[in-house]
């Protein structure tokens, strides 16, 4: 697999012989043949070549020339402005003379007081303050004030500090093989063998060995495996109350997965603390939500609360869910106006208490008779109201092995 990178060359061993190292390392990392170096290239210079990676290492198959080589300090560039110093106009314009034709036609000038209307209009329209239009100012104008702080939160970048570190450490022979892995893990290496051995098989070159390269990528999986979520976990860290709750749900279930090391359990455990005080602060809200609702009254929001649980294995607490039950089977009376009747309704098939519910009657309004023959399913006490069978509970769902 040829790639190409920059390389530094640090000093000339001999007539024959360079020493090079990749651009900004710290130690030498080969040397390449003085017959692929370009004419007039010095000791520091910066250089684009291409590699090919085998078990040995890397070898340096070509160097570029011309644009190929970099400059270590290259000089800053001055532009010169070219003028004669007075300054004019961008643009150029001229007044054109007034016309001297008169009216169109008298006809024109009486069809129904139309250059009267238009300068009227004109004046009229000059004299708006600012800001104004059709519709008067855009203060006034409704949805036009957007609270601050709201929309869509920005997903923060994702760190690349432990997977840098982790390429650091390895072999140059081990490089392009943790390259693939993270980029797509075992089958990205597979396919990249797939494809080196496809070009040297057109190049007339030798095949490389896929058993040799599935045996080192088989031992680098789980390093960078835990790099990779080292870096998802830091990022979360990092983010704090800005992380979305499933990111960081996502994060702390793929480290159940992953060989943790010492810092990863770490990291894990504090994840994991995190997400449990996120939880419980959500279902305490939740909770004073619904709480609240039914001290004000307000039945129908505290049921329409109840179907949006912060996670879907809370559960509404149980002396709430009796709460609701009761308030809502109170509420849904003969006497109640239709609309209000229906609304409270379509809350409680939305609800969990949805089959304790009990009405007291039903409105005699054809649409609110129609709207409960259909929701005898969710709500099994308006059968016996509309003087129908009590239909059986749904069938209880077995999980799919």
């Amino acid at each position: 697999m040829a790639r190409r990178i920059e390389i530094q060359l640090t000093s000339r061993l001999n007539d024959d012989q360079w020493s090079w190292r990749a651009a900004g390392a710290r130690q030498p990392k080969g040397v390449v043949a003085a017959s692929l170096i370009p004419e007039g290239t010095n000791e520091g210079d910066v250089v684009k070549a291409e590699v090919e990676a085998s078990i040995e290492g890397l070898e340096i198959v070509a160097v570029l020339k011309g644009d190929g080589v970099v400059k270590t300090a290259p000089k800053a560039a001055t532009i010169e402005l070219l003028g004669s110093g007075k300054d004019k106009a961008g643009v150029s314009w001229n007044l054109s003379a007034k016309s001297k034709k008169g009216p169109r036609r008298d006809s024109r000038d009486s069809d129904r007081g139309r250059g009267d209307r238009r300068g009227s209009d004109r004046n009229d329209r000059g004299s708006r303050s600012e800001g104004q239009g059709r519709g008067g100012p855009r203060s006034s104008r409704p949805g036009s004030a957007r609270p601050e702080g709201r929309g869509r939160p920005q997903s923060p970048v994702l760190s690349t500090d432990h997977r840098n570190a982790l390429l650091a450490t390895l072999a140059p022979a081990q490089l392009p093989i943790a390259e693939q892995l993270l980029r797509g893990g075992i089958p990205a290496v597979r396919s990249a063998i797939v494809d080196q051995n496809s070009q040297a098989k057109t190049d007339g070159q030798p095949e490389a060995s896929s058993d040799a390269i599935m045996v080192i990528a088989e031992k680098l999986l789980p390093l960078t495996s835990l790099a990779m979520w080292k870096d998802r976990a830091s990022t979360a860290q990092s983010g704090g109350k800005e992380t979305r709750l499933r990111d960081l749900r996502a994060v702390v279930t793929a480290s159940r997965s992953v060989n943790l090391d010492d810092e990863g359990k770490v990291m894990a455990k504090a994840l994991q603390e995190t997400l449990d005080l996120r939880v419980k602060s959500l279902s305490e809200e939740w909770v004073a939500r619904m709480t609240s609702a039914l001290e004000e009254g307000r039945v129908a929001d505290a049921l329409m609360t109840s179907a949006r649980s912060p996670e879907h294995s809370t559960r509404c607490p149980a002396d709430i869910a009796a709460l609701l039950t009761e308030k809502a089977s109170a509420a849904m009376t003969a006497d109640a106006n239709p609309q209000e009747w229906i609304a409270l309704l379509s809350a409680v098939i939305e609800s969990p208490v949805r089959r304790n519910v009990k009405p007291s009657g039903i409105p005699s309004d054809p649409e609110a008779k129609l709207a409960a023959q259909k929701a005898v399913g969710q709500v099994p006490a308006l059968a016996k109201l509309l003087g129908l069978k009590i239909p059986p509970p749904p069938p209880r769902k077995v999980p799919q092995r």
